[in-house]
């Protein structure tokens, strides 16, 4: 039933208002969901939470849970509260900023109104009178309660007519603001929960601001245990495969508000990309684009004449509680079920759109992959734990940038087997990479999805790049630099979360360890004797000299060969884990030979470093080193990171390997 309120003398300044005449209502209807229409709110309740959201604009304003009035942070204004927001640019401009835009509906409608099911819409339709002015998308927020279910959903669709003007979109996202009174744990994994700071402790006052805005040193915190911790949102992002349930507790009442993503499908940038999660206000993020561990490579950027539609979501915003504070943790807990719960009913079959298709209107397919390196294997080697994906069209390895359209990814068991379900429709690449061997892997063939489809690919053969055998190699071919040597941080910049914790690398201001570590020359690493685990820092950085400004760093490879194949080429792999701002030049037994055998000129904007991450976008570099550049014995290779005017610049390796030529016997 849709109830109508009547007209008012003045407008309905808050939700208290709109809650107490929903409650009055609701004790005269029958159970089920209800639904409550004003001139300027909209009300759904379903005897367990009620969610009021501003109309047209499609603000969450009010949530009910548990007897707390709203779980919303009331001193904000109503349009801070729970909001999608996009951040968007003019074509041609160049960056990952732009115009930052709390879009607001101007048309509200009922879209499904039962008493198992309620879903609402707030649009906004753009007109070439909006240009330059507004976003040129179509826009439709939706959101979803169901009966007897504790918590409520959202989803999005923009859409992008051909005729209309290109663009550029660097993110999209849903925030929920809470009651800084109320929710002071977050949890965002197991092992990654704790109590948090308030919003006050970052102002001017109480924190001292860092090398990067977003990093807070806590001199003088309102709560004396976070003093001379720093806090810094980056440091709790998470990649894509494991970002599926996060949020924060109340301790009185013991309430939890979760966001729970079921699917990664409408995610850009693959499994391992790396978003934003939970983080001191107390605010609760659902990125669905960003750049964020990536730089531009990973903006959206509409061509001209190119139409373009997308659903983002949906997701589900749950609320858990108990009787008692003392078991107030055990939310964390039922919110990783529910997690699974939502998994596991993934596709929804309840949203009203018809953008979003259903399950029996996906696809399937089936496969098991195999890697054949000949200098590791005269068989083909089982593909344990390669992660598997369909994502649209592109080049070898595009998937990583990819951002426009849908991606769909597993993990291969130890025999290489793989099924990846519940696909939308369309023409997708298989594309792989496999732990433990470099590159990455697309299937000549184009796959095409439709309903119902269910594709057996069998055995498919992934040859990694090689020309001979493995004359040394340093680190492991996993995309990340989490082998390397990471350094304890400056006791002035602890979080006390990560004092040993395997996410080690979380820390503030570990690129300035590197100076500290080697204070007179840079790394040498010697093959046969140093320990790429103690002896190979975990990023190349820039060192900073005493008048305040910086030098670029150049490593050194040391190895002995007892022949050298002088005819022959030798092939160095350099597998980059991320890059910003950066330049990698490689010189071979000469460290001031110009040009450099090898530069990758200009690379990244990845900002992994400033931002507490071990990986970025992954690069490979194959380089060619003839033979009459190598001596018998001793030989050098340089590593030199040339670009020196910030501290944040620099690189971190994957992985590295020199082959021999590939009819050597050494």
């Amino acid at each position: 039933m849709v109830l109508h309120f009547p007209l008012l003398s003045r407008k309905i300044q808050s939700f208290a208002e709109v809650s107490s005449r929903a409650k009055i209502k609701k004790t005269m209807s029958s159970p089920g969901v209800q639904l409550y229409i004003q001139d300027h709110y909209v009300l759904m309740d379903n005897g367990i939470i009620q969610v009021t959201i501003s109309s047209p604009d499609g603000i969450v304003t009010g949530i009910q849970y548990n007897g707390i009035d709203n779980l919303l942070e009331v001193e904000d204004e109503e349009v801070h509260r729970g909001y999608w927001d996009l951040v968007w640019s003019k074509t041609g401009s160049t960056g990952t900023t732009g115009t930052f835009d709390v879009f607001k509906g101007t048309s509200f409608k009922v879209v499904v109104e039962t008493e198992d099911q309620v879903e609402v819409s707030f649009t906004r339709t753009w007109d070439i009178s909006l240009e330059g002015d507004v976003v040129p998308l179509n826009l439709d927020k939706r959101f979803i309660m169901l009966r007897n279910s504790p918590g409520f959903y959202s989803y999005a669709v923009f859409e992008h007519l051909e005729e209309w003007p290109p663009f550029n979109l660097p993110q999209v996202r849903i925030v929920f603001k809470l009651r800084k009174d109320k929710f002071h744990y977050m949890a965002v994994a197991d092992n990654r929960q704790r109590f948090m700071p308030l919003p006050e402790d970052r102002l001017l006052d109480r924190g001292q601001p860092l090398a990067t805005p977003e990093a807070v040193l806590l001199v003088n915190p309102v709560e004396p245990e976070f003093k001379g911790e720093v806090d810094d949102k980056y440091q709790y992002s998470s990649e894509n495969k494991d970002l599926k349930v996060h949020g924060w507790i109340s301790l009185n009442p013991p309430v939890g508000f979760w966001q729970i993503t079921p699917s990664s499908e409408f995610r850009s940038g693959g499994p391992i990309k790396q978003n934003l999660t939970s983080h001191v206000g107390p605010y609760c993020l659902a990125m669905f684009l960003s750049a964020h561990y990536a730089g531009e490579d990973l903006v959206l950027k509409l061509n001209p004449g190119e139409p373009w539609k997308k659903v983002f979501g949906p997701v589900f915003l749950y609320l858990n509680s108990v009787s008692s504070e003392d078991n107030a943790f055990s939310l964390w807990e039922d919110a990783k079920d529910q997690m699974l719960r939502e998994t596991q009913n993934w596709p929804y079959s309840f949203p009203a759109s018809e953008d979003f298709p259903k399950p029996d209107q996906r696809g399937k397919v089936c496969g098991r992959l195999e890697v054949q390196d000949r200098y590791v294997s005269y068989e083909p080697i089982p593909a344990n734990g390669a992660y598997i994906g369909m994502a649209p069209l592109g080049d070898v390895g595009s998937w990583q940038r990819e951002c426009k359209g849908y991606q769909f990814w597993t993990r291969a068991d130890e025999d290489g087997n793989f099924t990846i379900d519940k696909i939308r429709t369309g023409e997708y690449n298989i594309c792989a990479w496999v732990p433990g061997f470099i590159g990455d892997y697309k299937y000549d063939v184009v796959v095409n999805i439709t309903e119902g489809c269910d594709i057996s690919l069998g055995d498919l053969i992934y040859e990694p790049l090689r020309n001979g055998p493995t004359l040394w190699e340093i680190g492991i071919p996993d995309r990340t630099a989490a082998e390397f040597y990471i350094p304890d941080p400056d006791p002035k910049y602890i979080n006390k979360l990560y004092v040993n914790h395997p996410d080690r690398y979380r820390q503030y201001g570990l690129w300035e360890r590197y100076a500290d570590l080697y204070p007179d020359g840079d790394l040498v690493f010697t093959v046969g004797i140093s320990d790429y685990k103690n002896d190979w820092f975990f990023a190349q950085v820039n060192r900073k000299r005493e008048d305040g400004t910086y030098q670029g760093t150049t490593w050194q490879i040391k190895f002995l060969l007892r022949d050298v194949d002088h005819t022959g080429t030798y092939t160095l792999r350099l597998a980059l884990a991320t890059a910003h701002l950066a330049e990698l030049q490689v010189r071979v037994n000469d460290p001031k030979s110009d040009p450099p055998l090898f530069t990758t000129g200009e690379i990244g904007h990845d900002n992994t470093i400033a931002r507490h991450g071990i990986h970025g976008l992954y690069r490979l570099y194959n380089i060619d080193v003839a033979g009459v550049e190598l001596v018998e014995g001793e030989n050098i290779i340089f590593l030199t990171q040339a670009m020196n005017t910030d501290p944040l610049q620099g690189i971190m390796y994957d992985y590295i390997r020199l082959e021999c030529p590939p009819t050597t016997s050494s």
